[in-house]
């Protein structure tokens, strides 16, 4: 089944994101830095992003958040060049990004929790929800031998749009919030349809046998 779904951030742009990194990573490879560093990293930074939100500082909070998916992006290309893949790697990069977001939408809630904009603060909840469902939706997917790599939006749509919306103005922000909420709940269910698709076509293949 061919994999036709969209992506908000195309994924050309996406690739020639790495191809400018890819001076980088060599020389982090030269060096022999351990991808794993880059994944603690990224939650450390993210981290920071939402004590910065917590302090109302929302710009550096987006700044952060930016730095913080940087990392995320330059330990699974630094795994790849560096011929470090592995399983638990793989692991340990899914569960450090799944509490860099958890904290991440935390330091936002509590931002607009002490703008006393309550109802922000439940779509940055369901926003969470969403995101968490994504990566939960492909995991699940993929233990039952699925493909699920399809979604309109997916981790570096989440993080690109939560940091430019914080880095240019609150109004931004919300915005991006509301797009996420939306979208991210809209590509769990994409997935959970595309593997609905693929578990039809694959009992529609199955060989008839005689009584």
């Amino acid at each position: 089944m061919a994999n036709t779904t969209r992506r908000l951030i195309p994924v050309s742009l996406q690739n020639g994101f790495l191809n400018l990194l890819t001076p980088l990573i060599k020389l982090l490879t030269n060096w022999g830095i351990n991808p794993n560093s880059f994944t603690l990293a990224g939650l450390i930074i993210t981290s920071m992003a939402a004590v910065a939100f917590i302090m109302g500082y929302f710009r550096l909070g987006g700044v952060l958040i930016l730095l913080g998916g940087l990392c995320d992006t330059i330990d699974g290309s630094l795994a790849r060049l560096a011929n470090k893949t592995t399983h638990f790697g793989a692991m340990f990069d899914s569960v450090v990004d799944r509490y860099s977001e958890f904290v991440m939408f935390f330091g936002i809630m509590v931002y607009f929790i002490m703008l006393k904009d309550y109802p922000i603060s439940v779509v940055v909840f369901f926003a969470l929800c969403g995101s968490i469902m994504v990566s939960y939706s492909r995991a699940r997917a993929e233990s039952l031998g699925f493909d699920s790599m399809v979604g309109i939006m997916q981790r570096p749509e989440r993080i690109v749009f939560l940091g430019l919306g914080a880095l240019i103005h609150p109004l931004a922000l919300k915005i991006a919030i509301w797009l996420v909420a939306i979208f991210a709940n809209f590509t769990a269910l994409q997935r959970i349809r595309y593997a609905y698709k693929q578990n039809e076509a694959e009992f529609d293949h199955k060989p008839i046998t005689e009584p």
